[in-house]
């Protein structure tokens, strides 16, 4: 079998995490070296395949070959305009995690380089998600992503790691089992209409009835919406986010959970077009109150990470309403919300992880008068902070503006209550910065170091995109575009045409 581009960008990272535990336990630094090369090397290859893209709406990279025949499972491989985004945002961030994540790992109840192990085997399952083109491939690579994120937040984080990594893995996997019920319908009404096929390309093709189509649509959406994670399927997230380490939860919340909403692209709207315009009014109501109900819980909370993993929920209820919207707009904006937020949310969570390790607590009342002690984590966590919110000129506010246009030109009354999330950003994001780093300097933070060479330039290629995309986001939508409109016309739905004014003249 001749090994293609995404085969050996996914397999990179395995060979690396199999390198990183061969290294001998006493050489712990070595163990890094070797994960952090592989990574990096992992990268390249992505920029040097998001740069040879062809941008047509069609898989590119494609990869075909026969699994399973009798049940018509086939190893294949392909990346549209949203896969490649995600690809590369996966290949972006694990290098990132793991500088920043150096010593992170001292205190879990496993050696260090199972760590920095786990998390490139996630890289690589992550990258087999975005591209596999096979439903039963793609629902393979989906359950396996569990195993490493299970042991990196069951391993390695807070005192109640275990039962966070259990909760996380028990809601998982209830997603996961009614998808398989779906994955299963599928192979059934594939069989019946000639030779069994788990193909992207055949499964379009099938003709289902409308009770079908929707039942299969639901086992979908539920895993996804769990992973996504969206109200009321969301209550693992703070947990899980919470008791990881920062560099885990960057994983978790910028890479993983992405699956939910990339799953809904790519498999309820490309495999169910009726019965995602039948559940379109459902959804967008449960996307609204992901929004507010992510915000408001979120002012409240006490625990930093907590705080961030709210924020979040409320994110993707702006990603999931631009998906339902089924508008190109919201569509192109969603995923190129999913890239924003994962850059944004990931400098969030690690300048967090900063303050916290320096601290030894996350808890926001230990906090006060950090800016004249560390003027450059304050800065850093302020900006940050600033492109959670969506500032102008930082890049999720682009596709903020995306996602909040292309719902109104639809759905006016959920476009306009949904814009209240904006301002409960900025009140969450505000409050907690002046919580944490303004006012007098509190007991225990006099000391407080600002952050190192390694700290800053972990972080720093976060800075560069977010405000290089915020100026320039071009070259992402782009690549989106085709895509979205290979969607779009998949669906069945057209742009509502825009309202000209009629002159005297013209009538």
């Amino acid at each position: 079998m001749k090994i293609g581009w995404l085969t050996l960008t996914l397999l990179l990272p395995f060979v690396g995490a199999l390198a990183t535990m061969a290294v001998p336990k006493a050489k712990a630094l070595l163990s890094k070296q070797v994960a952090l090369a592989f990574s990096v090397v992992t990268l390249a290859l992505t920029i040097v395949i998001a740069i040879g893209y062809h941008q047509n709406g069609a898989a590119d990279y494609e990869e075909k070959y026969t699994w399973i025949k009798a049940f018509g499972a086939h190893y294949a491989l392909g990346l549209d305009g949203v896969g490649i985004v995600l690809v590369v945002l996966t290949a972006l961030l694990t290098p990132i995690v793991l500088l920043a994540s150096w010593n992170d790992a001292k205190t879990g109840r496993w050696s260090e380089k199972s760590f920095f192990a786990w998390i490139l085997g996630l890289e690589a399952l992550s990258i087999g998600v975005f591209s596999a083109t096979d439903v039963f491939l793609f629902y393979v690579f989906f359950e396996a992503t569990l195993i490493p994120m299970y042991f990196l937040i069951g391993g390695f984080g807070g005192a109640q790691r275990s039962y966070a990594a259990v909760k996380f893995l028990l809601y998982s996997l209830l997603g996961g089992l009614l998808m398989l019920a779906s994955v299963v319908g599928l192979y059934v009404i594939s069989a019946k209409n000639g030779d069994p096929s788990y193909l992207l390309t055949d499964l379009v093709k099938l003709d289902m009835s409308q009770n079908t189509e929707r039942w299969l649509f639901l086992g979908f959406f539920f895993a996804f919406a769990v992973k996504a994670p969206m109200v009321p399927f969301h209550t693992w997230l703070p947990d899980a986010a919470a008791e990881a380490t920062p560099g885990t939860s960057v994983l978790l919340v910028g890479i993983l959970d992405k699956i939910g909403t990339f799953g809904m692209i790519r498999f309820c709207l490309g495999l169910f077009p009726e019965a995602s315009k039948w559940a379109t009014p459902v959804v967008l109501v449960l996307a609204l109150i992901s929004v507010l109900y992510g915000a408001l819980v979120a002012i409240g909370q006490t625990d930093i990470k907590r705080l961030i993993a709210y924020t979040s929920i409320s994110h993707f209820g702006f990603i999931v309403m631009g998906i339902f919207a089924l508008t190109s707009q919201g569509l192109t904006g969603s995923t190129l919300y999913m890239f924003n937020h994962g850059l944004s949310t990931a400098a969030l969570f690690l300048v967090a992880g900063y303050l916290i390790s320096r601290r030894g607590s996350a808890r926001i009342a230990d906090y006060g008068g950090v800016e004249k002690v560390a003027p450059v984590l304050a800065g850093t966590f302020l900006f940050a902070g600033l492109s959670s919110l969506a500032l102008p000129g930082l890049s999720p506010f682009i596709s903020e503006f995306m996602v909040l246009a292309g719902t109104f030109s639809k759905h006016k009354v959920i476009a306009v209550i949904a814009v209240l999330g904006i301002v409960l950003a900025a009140l969450y994001i505000l409050i907690m910065y002046q919580r944490l780093m303004t006012g007098p300097v509190r007991d225990g933070i006099e000391k407080l170091k600002d952050l190192n060479f390694r700290e800053v330039f972990a972080i720093a290629p976060l800075v560069v995109l977010i405000i290089g995309f915020g100026i320039y986001p071009k070259p992402v939508v782009d690549i989106i575009k085709p895509a979205v409109e290979s969607t779009m016309q998949r669906v069945g739905v057209t742009d509502p045409a825009p309202q000209v004014p009629v002159t005297e003249g013209q009538k």
